[in-house]
């Protein structure tokens, strides 16, 4: 079938699938993804990088006389310095007796790095001129013994890359050798450079690319390679680096005075690329869009709002066109919303995302909404902060006592001079990102941009809840898709007519669709399946308290029967493999009353070998305990209106002995308040899922010290 004819809507599904679909190319839109390779064409480049590119390889060309010297191209991350190294080794390229060699520093670590420098330089060289380098170095340190095995390794069928290690072995052996290192590639530099008297010398130009981007001891090991070793006329250094992280307040910020002043003594001359005017800019997001096959949705106002909020930083704009594809491509949400909604949404996800991920999750507000909270946090501080020079009016003042009452604080009457002291109490119980986003000028706009959309409180709750659920009927897609409906070439009617699956992900009705919505999407020939039961949860033998209550004879509740291991761990052993010993696996146990929001998490640490139960409220948690003590308990703090359940279910445990154990809270909201409780529970707390398996990971190490076989 050819994939440009869409299924009928109403067309039977066949009870198996069909061999020839299973097969068929798949169906596919206008969209496309960019690369984030470097320019490495001037005809590639849109940002005028060409003409510093010419400038600095001619610069170089005609310093060949003053080499050794090394030159930086400074810039931040994606601001385009490894296309304009790309674009310098392209037209030196056309140079006569000009050669280059790359190294990407970011492939090295460590002393590994000096190594694999100075081999990329060696490897350049002539087969001829490394021989007789070998020659002379082996002569000057061997001993008669040595010689005579030397005249086996040199007469031997080595090519480049063996000789280059010999060389190597020869060079570093000892300490002796390596103060002779600089030397002997000085004179190898020097043979290979000669030329005929009418022709100019070689020069050979090594760019080194990511360096601010390695860690502090391959960045001294770079450095050491190009100062002490390779500093010898013939070669010419390109670094492409970031300056600033490489400075005292970055990378190398524990560096002693010594190490500073070595590190001065790199560069002798940088390039700062200067950041691309707003004409380019605007064209090469114009061509991004082009490329990607979103043009038609980027309007002036988009171009513009991704001018200013990518600072013209090419990387970014590019991170944000695909941002913007695989949302308006997959993302069901998008139906209803137009591409202003979508480039505003991602711009608080990539620059500002632990507060995106507490805008699209439970946030543990009063009412769910941490956009609301934040945008009365700050009318409220702005009271408080004025509140020394003059009373605040009425309304204000109403306004500030309603927010303070639902952290259960108080404003003194009158206000006064207390105002920042208030502040201070109420930002203890606020996400630790509050009092730096409400003073950052272009987080506060973005979000008074994003909630000034006439369905802002409906995009809000979209992106907490999700898209509508499935089995009704489709929802219309929003007008301000159909300009990309309309510039299709096979003339279809816009998406709105037919309200099918994704907004853009094919043109006109989708052939993965049947008869339905989003919902309702299926692969070719393969029968619809059943909508999964609504989860039934069991009644609780437990109080409102979420403790257990006590039984007739005053104790508590039998614990549930389940067992304490997996059927093959139940014979009161560890599982076996062969003959050696395999310790259980770490047994966690997680108490979340939103289990969806973490499965991505619970799927990585049972990936990692972790047994993971998982219970949804404190009254669980505690039979769970009492059936079986885990190596780790993980819980949430908030659930339902009762923001510090999980802090409650945790200090009820240690007090009654039930659990001594490692605690960790995983939350979406962190504040001040919740990591001192935290704290004072022995126990961490995180946001951050990397972050939550780093500490499953340590547990997992620490068990391991304290069981032996």
């Amino acid at each position: 079938m050819p994939t440009s004819a869409p299924l009928p809507p109403a067309a039977p599904v066949p009870a198996a699938p069909a061999p020839s679909a299973l097969t068929a190319p798949l169906p596919h839109g206008p969209f496309a993804l960019l690369n984030d390779e470097p320019v490495a064409e001037s005809g590639a480049d849109l940002l005028g990088a060409g003409r510093a590119a010419r400038q600095l390889a001619g610069l170089l060309v005609a310093s060949r006389a003053s080499t050794p010297f090394t030159l930086a191209v400074d810039a931040g991350w994606g601001m385009g310095k490894s296309s304009l190294m790309r674009l310098v080794d392209a037209d030196l390229a056309l140079a006569p007796d000009v050669h280059t060699v790359w190294y990407n520093a970011w492939t090295s670590t460590g002393a590994d790095a000096l190594e694999g420098l100075i081999k990329s330089v060696l490897m350049r060289f002539d087969r001829r001129v490394l021989r007789r380098g070998l020659a002379r170095v082996r002569e000057r340190r061997a001993l008669l013994r040595a010689a005579r095995a030397l005249t086996t390794v040199v007469a031997g069928p080595l090519g480049v890359a063996g000789l280059v290690d010999e060389l190597w072995k020869s060079l570093s052996v000892d300490s002796q050798a390596r103060n002779e290192m600089r030397g002997a590639i000085g004179e190898l530099v020097q043979e290979w450079s000669q030329n005929t008297e009418n022709r100019p010398r070689r020069l050979l130009v090594v760019f080194i690319d990511d360096l601010d981007r390695c860690s502090e001891e391959t960045v001294l090991a770079v450095c050491e390679a190009v100062k002490v070793y390779l500093d010898v006329p013939g070669l010419a250094f390109m670094i492409g680096c970031d300056r600033s992280a490489l400075g005292p307040n970055g990378l190398l910020r524990d560096l002693s005075p010594a190490g500073s002043a070595f590190m001065e003594k790199i560069f002798q001359t940088s390039y700062r690329i200067p950041a691309p005017d707003n004409h380019g800019v605007k064209d090469y997001i114009r061509w991004c869009a082009r490329t990607a096959g979103i043009e038609p949705l980027l309007d002036d106002a988009l171009v513009d709002l991704l001018v200013q909020r990518s600072d013209r930083n090419p990387r970014r704009i590019k991170r944000l066109v695909n941002g913007f594809v695989l949302e308006a491509t997959l993302n069901p949400v998008w139906r209803d919303f137009g591409p202003d909604a979508v480039v505003r949404t991602l711009l608080l996800q990539y620059f500002y995302p632990d507060f995106y991920r507490m805008m699209t999750g439970p946030s543990g507000t009063v009412d769910g909404d941490v956009v609301a909270e934040f945008r009365t946090y700050r009318e409220v501080r702005r009271t408080l902060l004025a509140s020394a020079a003059a009373p605040p009016p009425d309304h204000q003042l109403t306004r500030v006592r309603t927010f303070l009452s639902s952290y259960d604080l108080l404003a003194p009457d009158p206000l006064g001079g207390s105002g920042e002291a208030v502040l201070t109490a109420l930002e203890r119980q606020l996400p630790t990102e509050f009092p730096a986003l409400v003073v950052n000028p272009a987080f506060t706009s973005l979000v008074d941009e994003l909630t000034a959309r006439p369905d802002a409180d409906r995009l809000l709750q979209r992106l907490r809840e999700g898209p509508q659920g499935a089995g009704g009927e489709p929802t219309r897609m929003s007008r301000e898709w159909a300009p990309m409906w309309q510039s299709l070439p096979d003339g279809r009617t816009d998406g709105y007519a037919t309200g099918f699956g994704p907004p853009l992900a094919w043109p006109g009705e989708d052939p993965y669709a049947g008869v339905g919505g989003y919902g309702q999407q299926q692969a070719y020939g393969v029968p619809p399946q059943p909508a999964p039961a609504a989860r039934q949860q069991p009644a609780s033998p437990y109080g409102q308290s979420g403790y257990p209550v006590p039984g007739p004879q005053g104790g508590y509740p039998q614990p549930m029967q389940e067992p304490a291991y997996p059927p093959q761990m139940q014979q009161g052993g560890y599982p076996q493999q062969g003959r050696g010993y395999q310790a259980p696996p770490l047994d966690v146990l997680w108490v979340d009353d939103q289990p969806d929001r973490k499965a991505v998490v619970r799927t990585v640490l049972e990936g990692l070998g972790v047994q993971v139960r998982h219970v949804e409220n404190s009254a669980d948690a505690v039979q769970a305990v009492r059936t079986r003590t885990p190596d780790l308990l993980i819980s949430d703090i908030s659930r339902g209106r009762d923001h510090t359940a999980g802090f409650a279910m945790v200090e009820r445990l240690k007090e009654d002995g039930h659990y001594s154990g490692p605690v960790v809270f995983f939350t979406i909201r962190r504040s001040p308040e919740r990591e001192e409780r935290a704290a004072a529970l022995g126990a961490s707390l995180t946001n951050n899922a990397q972050e939550l398996t780093d500490l499953v990971l340590a547990a997992l190490r620490e068990r391991g010290r304290s069981e032996a076989p």
